[in-house]
């Protein structure tokens, strides 16, 4: 089954990783953090405006494999600080609506970049 690595314009570009792999019909969606496609991180210090950039940005990833985000079977979210789980709740009823994936929250100290506050990858499965 051939790889293929995309990457997105609407997306920073990465020479580290590929943001969104297909193989077959599985979309493998790197971490995604709130930077725009400059790179540029939005909402410093905003956690629902991270949370609203990094939903964008898994969008924008999925739909240049064609898929959107009631594909996503699996996503990992990690975050800064618990006190945001209820806000990531939200963020993610207004996303993704009654087509949940399976999740998986983690706390963690910090992430690559410390202004970002969250982090989400995923999969998705498409027809």
């Amino acid at each position: 089954m051939p790889i293929e690595r995309i990457q997105p314009d609407s997306l920073p570009k990465s020479t580290l990783y590929s943001p969104l792999v297909r193989t077959g019909n599985v979309l493998y969606v790197a971490g995604q953090v709130a930077q725009d496609e400059r790179g540029e991180i939005v909402g410093l210090g905003d956690f629902r405006a991270q949370a609203e950039q990094v939903m964008a940005n898994l969008s924008r990833a999925l739909a240049a494999a064609g898929a959107g985000l009631e594909h996503l079977v699996r996503i990992t979210i990690y975050m800064t600080d618990a006190r945001y789980r209820d806000v990531m709740r939200e963020v993610t009823r207004e996303h993704l609506g009654a087509a949940l994936p399976a999740s998986t929250l983690l706390v963690v100290t910090a992430l690559a970049r410390p202004e970002c506050l969250l982090e989400i990858d995923a999969i998705a499965v498409v027809d």
